[in-house]
């Protein structure tokens, strides 16, 4: 606390103990899938034991919960949201191809939606940016240690060979940590900037250093991407922040140059720009799982398959999907699509409806909440949009980015209470005001009274 000194006009930002946040970063370490999977199932499947391991997971999400309920209950309105979504999920196991491992799923996705909500309302400000930078710090340092130690578990040995994966099943898992990484270490300095807070910054300079060449170590372009535009965003709105109306007009003005040009070499020349990536026309052919897929969505529009039934072991839409496209598809590589074979397009415009208020809330309170965080939740969700065009990230089971993207809504939704002032003096009137000299200077006081003479 002795950090809240610094704090501009006294505010008092109040940041959860030790072990809260050492909790939190705990569920936050397990929804990466860091270490445990890839160890007990190198083959990405689900195994009984990874269940069990998941029982302490749901245990300190309750107990955390329970514990800052007085707080978690303010965010009715994410609450409320949230249930519409869980319940579509789970009413969709009436018509899924796979009612058990939809019943099963749609369990997990509840209990992490709520150490969602939790962690947007305890971790006010910077601390939520702070706790993902230590969380994602920890994770850089132990899959360096894989890579040089365990080389087997950190390098891919047959596809991607050569290329860093740390902790991870592939590359692509821990370029998308590293980037949650990076833009909370860069939220960090700025939050401290902003606020004046006088501490060391070689923690998030560190985190950032170490995020950023993971990043790079896995030669994956989305994470290259999203880390540019995620950092590109936090360091955008703090040089607008410090310089003034003239160099905001003149960054507006750039940045309407500069997405037009864009969109204009793009329409142009998209061919040309994906071969520079390193992508051909079809995105590794992902263009060839888009269409198959929206033939599938074209025979359950409204429906869908259920909820994280698609692309079971045992699905026969699946199967025929690998068929056509030749390729063991693990996905559909692009986060609508698959909540379309999923839950059809209700569940589409339920999700889209969230993310649309969670924008617009941000936004309108980029002065006030957007400043104390550093612009986390805008750079966040930026880059949660991004990835939602090539991952398949939107409304998983147990996944980090839409937890964090859940977190985004609980924190847009729930306004903070009035600011706690810390007292400038402890009694103001001897801090700024002189002991009165009247009486030991003026002839007739009480404290120098002379004698008449008569």
């Amino acid at each position: 606390m002795a950090a809240e000194r610094f704090q501009p006009a006294g505010i008092v930002q109040e940041e959860p103990p030790l072990w809260e946040r050492l909790a939190a970063g705990f569920v936050v370490f397990m929804l990466t899938g860091a270490l445990i999977a890839p160890v007990l199932a190198p083959d990405q499947g689900e195994t009984p034991i990874l269940r069990l391991i998941w029982i302490p997971v749901y245990a300190v999400t309750a107990g955390l919960v329970a514990f800052r309920f007085d707080k978690v209950i303010r965010a009715w309105p994410a609450w409320l949201m949230l249930f519409g979504l869980i319940a579509l999920a789970y009413v969709s196991k009436y018509w899924s191809i796979d009612p058990a491992v939809t019943q099963r799923r749609v369990i997990a996705m509840a209990i992490n939606s709520a150490f969602a909500v939790y962690v947007g309302c305890v971790f006010r400000g910077v601390a939520l940016p702070r706790m993902l930078m230590w969380t994602c710090l920890v994770m850089a340092v132990g899959s360096l240690i894989m890579v040089f130690a365990f080389p087997r578990i950190g390098v891919h040995q047959y596809d991607n060979a050569g290329l860093w994966r740390g902790l991870w099943y592939e590359k692509n898992q821990m370029g998308l940590v590293m980037v949650v990484g990076a833009i909370s270490a860069a939220a960090t300095l700025a939050a401290d900037q902003i606020a004046g807070v006088a501490r060391r910054p070689w923690a998030p300079v560190l985190a950032f250093a170490l995020c950023t060449l993971l990043v790079l170590a896995t030669q994956s372009k989305t994470s290259l991407l999203c880390w540019m535009l995620g950092v590109g965003l936090v360091g955008g709105w703090w040089v607008l922040r410090q310089g003034g109306a003239a160099i905001t007009i003149a960054a507006v003005w750039l940045g309407v140059v500069v997405s037009a040009l864009g969109a204009w070499i793009w329409n142009s020349d998209s061919a040309v720009i994906l071969e520079l990536l390193g992508k051909d026309p079809s995105l590794t052919g992902r263009t060839l799982i888009w269409e198959a897929l929206m033939r599938k969505v074209a025979e359950r529009p409204w429906t869908g398959y259920g909820f994280s039934a698609f692309w079971g072991e045992d699905s026969i839409p699946a199967l025929e999907i690998r068929l056509e496209t030749q390729w063991p598809v693990p996905s559909a590589h692009n986060g609508w699509i698959d909540l379309l074979v999923q839950l059809g397009w209700p569940g589409a415009f339920a999700v889209g409806g969230v993310m649309a208020l969670s924008a617009v809330l941000i936004v309108a309170r980029l002065g006030g909440m957007g400043a104390r965080e550093g612009y986390w939740s805008l750079a966040y969700l930026a880059v949660f949009t991004a990835l939602s065009l090539s991952e398949s990230v939107l409304m998983t089971h147990a996944n980090l980015p839409w937890v964090l993207m859940l977190a985004i809504l609980s924190r847009a939704v729930t306004f903070e209470p009035a600011p706690v002032r810390a007292p400038l003096a402890p009694r103001a009137v001897r801090a700024y005001q002189n002991r009165p000299r009247i009486a030991p200077d003026y002839v007739n006081g009480p404290a120098r009274r002379r004698p008449v003479r008569l």
